[in-house]
Formats: structure tokens, C-alpha cells, sequence
């Protein structure tokens, strides 16, 4: 019985380790997604945009700022 109850604790500890971490706060958002951005080594437009999709907590392409004009 005591082995059927260390084997199931293992076992939930592995899932919940395994499972994805819900923020509480933004700020804890926050921290979790500049986490993201730097084990990424996201610089710039790249960092912004995950950061923003990250945030958003949304897996819909973020959006591409226009480009420039050609000068002609």
C-alpha cells in the first residue's frame, strides 16, 4: 500500500512539473515571458513581438509593421 502511494506521488510530481506555469499577476506574466525572450536570445522587433504574443496569451501570428516606402 505504502509503495502504490510513493509510485502515485512521483508520478503527480513529474505531471505537475511537466505542466506549464500559470501566472497569477502580470507581473508574473511578465517575468515569465521576458524569461521566454532571453533563454531565446530575442533581440529588438523579435523581443517585442513575443513579448507582446506572450502576453496576449494568444498562438495567433502577430501582427507585421508595414514596410517602409521605396524611395523612388
Amino acid at each position: 500500500m505504502m509503495v502504490r502511494f510513493i509510485a502515485a506521488a512521483g508520478l503527480a510530481a513529474i505531471v505537475l512539473y511537466g505542466a506549464p506555469a500559470l501566472a497569477l499577476t502580470a507581473k508574473q506574466k511578465m517575468e515569465t515571458c521576458k524569461f521566454g525572450a532571453d533563454d531565446q536570445k530575442l533581440k529588438a522587433a523579435a523581443r517585442q513581438t513575443f513579448l507582446s504574443k506572450c502576453m496576449a496569451n494568444t498562438d495567433a501570428p502577430a501582427k507585421r509593421a508595414k514596410p517602409a516606402p521605396k524611395p523612388q
